[in-house]
């Protein structure tokens, strides 16, 4: 059994795995979400209302939507919006969009979740040390957690179980502790308090962007199926809820013991623990918060990796620091996720700030998901119409009331997780417009009548021998054709005389881990053809690939990669491999419409700041040329040059 299977099978290390590595986020919102419910004047049918609204927010939504029916969307096993949209992306071009808008969003209230959780951990040393800076500590531990992440989470992510199993029980505990110092609280079980809040509360409907922070971590739950399995999250999920539940309806308990009081900067979650127990309980929250952050990171690592296979991010170096399967680490996000990071822990300084930015763009992404996976409940599982509107019409008006209430954070810093979002979100449209665009103006030319000039320039020794073996990577989906750039390069731009010629075409498939491939003979022992199916989240490491292809022929006898030198081939001294990579730049002589223009541009300027394809596709750069070519999208026609004497 393999180790990703052994972790997804339902067993008591994949149940340890699921709680270390699901639930950081959502089960750190303990540590905020009654401190943003209740900001100041503790009121009865405030405390009830809202503690009935997060009971049922945690029940429809995380239980209902994402736990029971979310799961089931897997692709392969995996999870997460990209996952998501490449079940159903044949069903209509537009659903990219949604895709993007969902990813992006995702993203950016990612830059928002290490921030809140560990700054609400650290904050509770105010209470046993009122004049603490706490702002220099968060951003210490947020740098070394960034500073980590090269060496991969292996031996770390070991612990995480163990430490969040303990954390889950600390906070059943102390939320039964006071549940039975006053009952009462229990009423909030009854959903009629969420609605009597909701309606008749002033301003009430408003306090639902304070009430969605308990569910924000739902779609990091669905993102990181591929870790643990279905059966392991819903099993570990009725333990985290149970705790998650003890621990509000604990902290309703402590509030209604001090209701008509003003709260004056306390947190209910901090008040629920003994006075000797402080400094341990926040030490564990910290490292909760930690492990929260962790999964997170992880999560956006993934998911970059997602796009670029789906032609919406940048292909930017991936490395693969652990031998774990789907481990990655991608240094640029890394980047940008620790620089936002401590941008927002120096704007927005303390995690009440955070509250009123945080969760905006995460219902965009809960809205995104809601809608692929109606097109996949109604289209691929062709689920009865009535019960497909039943669930569009009730996540719909749940997720759309979300999103209008979280709407008041905009001015108070909700824009800025908008802002990073619709960063994102350009970068994404530029890659994926600019992907179709030089897809169109790609041309392809049948490879047929430039088999017998391959062969005859090959045995020309007039020419000068550029290699022995010499590797093209080509877009070409069938093997009858080939890019005319290819031909250009080989037979005008420099005649490039090789023993063999090599082909190579990579095709991401919609399932994760496919690594397949087949090769085409087109000419006996001078021109190949190979064709990878990698899936979307295998590494492309290309030369690695190609060597194993190479080998198997070998032993196979289909191919003799000896060198062709007289004094080598006795020797039997294996021939060099040279790859040539073409790379497009814009053409001068283009004329062509304004929006696809400004696409474009964007494209090439975003191109100088990324490593390029040959590191991408893990090729080693010692035996790589680089060509470019101009990509012409619409030359000029008219050149009104007159001819003088």
């Amino acid at each position: 059994m393999s180790s990703k299977s052994s972790h997804t099978a339902i067993s008591g290390a994949g149940l340890l795995i699921a709680l270390g590595i699901i639930y950081g986020d959502i089960g750190t919102s303990p540590l905020y979400v009654m401190k943003a419910i209740v900001p100041d004047l503790i009121e009865p049918k405030l405390v009830l209302g809202g503690i009935s609204c997060v009971i049922w927010t945690l029940t429809l939504q995380t239980t209902i939507k994402y736990v029971l029916l979310t799961l089931n969307a897997d692709n392969n096993g995996e999870g997460g919006i990209f996952s998501l949209y490449a079940l159903v992306r044949r069903r209509g071009a537009w659903l990219s969009a949604v895709a993007i808008i969902g990813g992006a969003a995702l993203l950016a209230d990612g830059v928002i979740t290490p921030p809140i959780s560990v700054a609400s951990a650290i904050e509770g040393l105010q209470a046993k040390y009122p004049s603490i800076p706490t702002v220099p500590i968060v951003i210490g531990i947020i740098a070394g957690l960034f500073l980590l992440q090269s060496f991969g989470t292996q031996i770390v992510g070991k612990a995480f179980g163990p430490i969040m199993f303990l954390w889950f029980s600390m906070l059943g505990i102390l939320g039964a502790t006071w549940i039975a110092q006053d009952p009462t609280v229990l009423k909030a079980l009854n959903p009629y308090y969420a609605y009597d809040l909701l309606v008749n509360y002033p301003g009430g409907f408003w306090l639902l962007g304070a009430v969605f922070l308990c569910t924000t971590g739902a779609e990091a739950l669905y993102s990181d199926l591929g870790h643990c399995g279905k059966g392991n999250i819903r099993i570990s999920w009725t333990f985290v809820k149970s705790t998650l539940l003890l621990n509000y309806l604990g902290q309703g308990a402590w509030l209604l013991a001090h209701q008509n009081q003003q709260l004056n900067g306390r947190n209910p979650f901090y008040e629920l623990m003994p006075s000797w127990f402080l400094l341990p309980g926040i030490a564990l929250a910290t490292v909760a918060a930690i492990i929260a952050s962790q999964a997170l990171i992880t999560g956006s690592f993934t998911l970059v990796a997602e796009a670029i296979r789906l032609n919406m991010w940048p292909k930017v170096r991936l490395n693969y620091p652990t031998d774990v399967k789907g481990q990655l680490y991608v240094p640029s996000m890394n980047r940008l996720l620790l620089l936002g990071c401590i941008g927002v822990v120096l704007f927005f300084r303390e995690s009440s700030n955070m509250e009123a930015a945080y969760g905006l763009a995460i219902t965009l992404t809960m809205l995104m998901t809601t809608i692929l996976l109606t097109v996949w409940l109604w289209r691929i599982k062709r689920v009865a119409t009535p019960l497909i509107f039943l669930f569009v019409l009730v996540y719909g008006l749940i997720e759309g009331s979300f999103l209008v209430a979280n709407l008041v954070k905009f001015p108070h810093g909700g824009w800025v997780s908008l802002a990073i979002g619709a960063t994102l979100m350009s970068v994404m449209y530029v890659w994926l417009k600019a992907f179709y665009i030089k897809r169109r103006l790609t041309d392809f030319v049948k490879m047929e009548p430039y088999i017998e000039p391959l062969k005859q320039l090959s045995n020309d020794e007039s020419v000068p021998k550029y290699a022995t073996h010499l590797v093209f990577l080509t877009s070409a989906e069938r093997a009858s054709e080939i890019e005319q750039k290819i031909i250009y390069s080989i037979f005008q731009k420099r005649p490039k005389r090789a023993d063999i010629y090599w082909f190579i075409h990579v095709d991401t498939t919609d399932e994760p881990y496919t690594m397949e491939y087949k090769v085409t003979e087109l000419a006996s022992d001078d021109v190949f053809r190979i064709n990878f199916r990698l899936g979307f989240r295998v590494q492309q490491r290309i030369n690695l690939f190609f060597r194993k292809v190479v080998e198997d022929l070998v032993r196979n006898k289909e191919v003799d990669i000896t060198s062709r030198y007289a004094s080598l081939s006795k020797q039997h001294v294996v021939g060099d491999f040279r790859f040539v990579v073409l790379e497009k730049y814009l053409s001068i002589e283009n004329d062509f419409p304004t929006m696809e223009k400004l696409v474009m541009q964007a494209y090439f300027y975003i191109r100088q700041f990324i490593s390029s394809e040959p590191q991408y596709f893990g090729l080693d750069t010692s035996s790589v040329k680089v060509e470019k070519v101009p990509l012409v999208i619409a030359p000029v026609r008219e050149v009104a040059l007159t001819r003088i004497a």
